[in-house]
């Protein structure tokens, strides 16, 4: 009655040759070219491949960094559900429902995503965080770094809105030279769960020789 593709590698395929077709991509390198196409894939939008920013050194130190089984630090349950549980080893984490947000947050009069980076500990040094949704816990995390915490080995800032996401994936491109961080981001108001967690989704991708 419809005709369509059934076939999920045929769809894929498929959908990866579009996407080269109508995107910019000459300012990417092979990697990079891969995690813009997955943005551009979640958000159904070619447009959003130009204002996504990459810093020099991210798709190598977050693969390198997933190689080694890192620890994947997420803002939301959204991003975590994201992640292809198959490519990797190590569950990624998110507190943001753990049982102590609630009043830390309540206690210092901020959102939950904030008080859930309180929670992030040893884990930080070396990870992967991936925020999608909450502009709060970007700032947040800058400001930990600032005053030395230690610096994840990537940050995929990708979080939505109209209040402080544009300002954040900002402040994030803006500072992660001086602050020597790596970093993926798509600059403006869109972003979301699916676009961050795809971002880490290429990069697995990458690790496993799969390229589009």
């Amino acid at each position: 009655m419809y005709d369509y593709n059934p076939s999920p590698q045929g769809i894929e395929q498929e959908s990866f040759r579009q996407i080269r077709a109508c995107t910019n991509l000459a300012d990417f390198d092979r990697d990079a070219q891969q995690a813009v196409m997955r943005v551009v894939h979640s958000l159904g939008d070619p447009s959003v491949a130009q204002h996504m920013r990459v810093s020099p050194g991210a798709c190598a130190a977050g693969r390198a960094a997933l190689a080694k089984n890192c620890a994947i630090l997420c803002d939301v349950e959204m991003v975590k559900q994201g992640i292809t549980k198959r490519m990797i080893e190590r569950e990624p984490l998110c507190y943001l429902n753990h049982a102590e947000v609630p009043s830390l947050a309540k206690a210092a009069g901020e959102t939950r995503s904030m008080a859930a980076l309180q929670l992030w500990g040893d884990d930080l040094a070396g990870s992967i965080v991936v925020i999608g949704n909450a502009p709060t816990a970007l700032f947040r995390l800058l400001e930990m770094i600032r005053q030395g915490a230690p610096k994840p080995a990537l940050i995929v800032g990708i979080p939505v809105g109209f209040v402080g996401a544009a300002e954040s994936k900002q402040s994030l491109w803006d500072e992660c030279q001086e602050l020597g961080l790596e970093c993926i981001t798509l600059l403006g108001r869109q972003g979301g769960s699916a676009a961050a967690s795809s971002v880490v989704n290429a990069l697995l991708r990458c690790n496993r020789g799969e390229y589009y």
